[in-house]
């Protein structure tokens, strides 16, 4: 599927480029998500219009991108959870649960695809994972999962 993207995005392209995108990433994410639109004369014709505006979108939206860079870039965030006693935790670390306590800790939204943990996290310990705040600019954060204390 041919798209034309919307904004700039890391490994894909461009404002105004045409790109060929696998069919469900192209519907349900770049288009649904107003990150592209269907490659057709007129899309492609309406984008090149409105590039400048889009240009400027998305400088305003990589100074955002950078005030939230500076809040939480190499911090720790620590997260509770119960554990078996070889620390295995009961069900993984998901990025929904981080982001959630990023909001709560510094009442910012960062949705959770925009979280890349690397790799599962299913045991007590430290980790590192990669917030995608624009497609220029990731912070690393870092999350310290703690065995929560049992209250029998």
């Amino acid at each position: 599927m041919e798209v034309v993207l919307l904004e700039n995005i890391k490994n894909l392209g461009n404002i105004g480029d045409i790109v060929v995108v696998k069919r469900g990433h192209g519907r349900n994410f770049l288009i649904k998500f107003g990150k592209a639109l269907k490659a057709s004369k007129e899309n492609i014709e309406l984008v090149n219009k409105k590039k400048e505006d889009l240009n400027i979108k998305n400088i305003g939206l990589k100074k955002e991108a950078k005030k939230i860079f500076e809040l939480i870039n190499n911090k720790k965030y620590k997260l509770f959870r119960r554990s078996k006693d070889n620390d295995e935790l009961y069900g993984s670390v998901k990025p929904k649960e981080i982001s959630k306590n990023i909001k709560d800790v510094e009442k910012i939204e960062i949705k959770a695809l925009q979280i890349d943990l690397g790799k599962e996290i299913n045991k007590i310990g430290s980790y590192k994972a990669v917030i995608n705040l624009h497609a220029e600019i990731q912070a690393d954060i870092h999350i310290e999962v703690v065995k929560e204390k049992d209250e029998n």
